[in-house]
């Protein structure tokens, strides 16, 4: 009776916090709903122009799945390689742990501000530095010009590896030390000993690192929004962004809801196949 009297209000706040709200985001997702119009039952209709009539869609789509991947692979295995770095435990490794971890408890509003500083086409640092070097006055818009603008915005994320570090060195330092110990007496290099021992054993710590880097590029909005707002036209638009043009600006709650659900569908698939590729339920040791 206690158990079942402490975990009924928490079941009542997820249900009335989380599970009501997304059961009428997918309910919702199969009507046409605008500001001021009325519910309209549709069926899949909304999805079908999604991916059939909607180019700005695709784009948004192509984008998210590009920033994943971008940065489950390249965030995560910069993150590892620095992580088994600061694991040897060299002089001041606590002090550049701590540098890494800047970024992540610095907000996205801030963030946001620096990079349009720092990409500035005046007196941007980086056009400034540029312009040392080649003896020119060299002004370039980075964010808003067509051959430079994705790349920038992914800039902006994607070597800043400070959860991944801290996740991942976490793991690596969790490894008992007779493990590797044994090793060295058998004349193990060190670098075999990362590669063919640590890491092995810290497989699930690094499924853990894919997923935290792929669900967060799935939810990523603040940095987009403030630097380049989806353009220049709309090439740096992802889903979230899209979402929240659709619902704020258009007024079209129904085919926004419906993009709400494409991203908790993504989201769902990202993580069962990262579960899957990295083994998460089995252990080495």
């Amino acid at each position: 009776m206690e158990t079942g009297s402490v975990l009924l209000p928490c079941l009542l706040l997820f249900a009335l916090i989380y599970l009501i709200p997304l059961m009428m985001v997918v309910v919702s997702s199969f009507f046409e709903w605008k500001a001021g119009g009325v519910f309209n039952f549709i069926g899949i209709q909304n999805y079908i122009n999604a991916f059939t009539n909607d180019d700005r869609m695709l784009i948004a789509l192509r984008n998210t799945g590009i920033w994943v991947l971008l940065q489950s692979t390249v965030h995560v295995g910069l993150g590892t390689i620095i992580a088994f770095m600061l694991a040897r435990k060299m002089r001041g490794w606590k002090v550049l742990r701590t540098i890494y971890m800047i970024p992540n408890v610095v907000s996205a509003a801030a963030l946001g501000v620096i990079f349009l500083n720092v990409f500035n086409p005046k007196y941007g640092l980086l056009n400034s530095i540029i312009g040392q070097i080649t003896g020119t006055s060299f002004q370039k818009n980075w964010f808003f010009e067509e051959n430079s603008a994705f790349m920038t915005v992914t800039w902006s994320w994607l070597l800043y590896t400070g959860m991944i570090i801290i996740v991942v060195l976490a793991g690596i330092l969790a490894i008992p030390e007779d493990v590797t110990e044994a090793a060295r007496i058998d004349g193990v290099t060190e670098m075999q000993i990362n590669l063919q021992i640590r890491l092995p054993l810290i497989r699930p710590v690094l499924g853990t690192s894919v997923i935290l880097a792929a669900t967060s590029m799935l939810r990523e909005f603040e940095l987009i929004y403030l630097t380049t707002n989806g353009g220049p036209g709309d090439l740096t638009l992802n889903l979230p962004l899209y979402l929240y043009k659709t619902s704020m600006t258009d007024n079209n709650y129904g085919y926004a809801n419906m993009m709400g659900v494409v991203l908790i569908v993504a989201g769902i698939v990202a993580v069962q196949a990262i579960n899957k590729l990295f083994r998460m339920n089995e252990s080495d040791y």
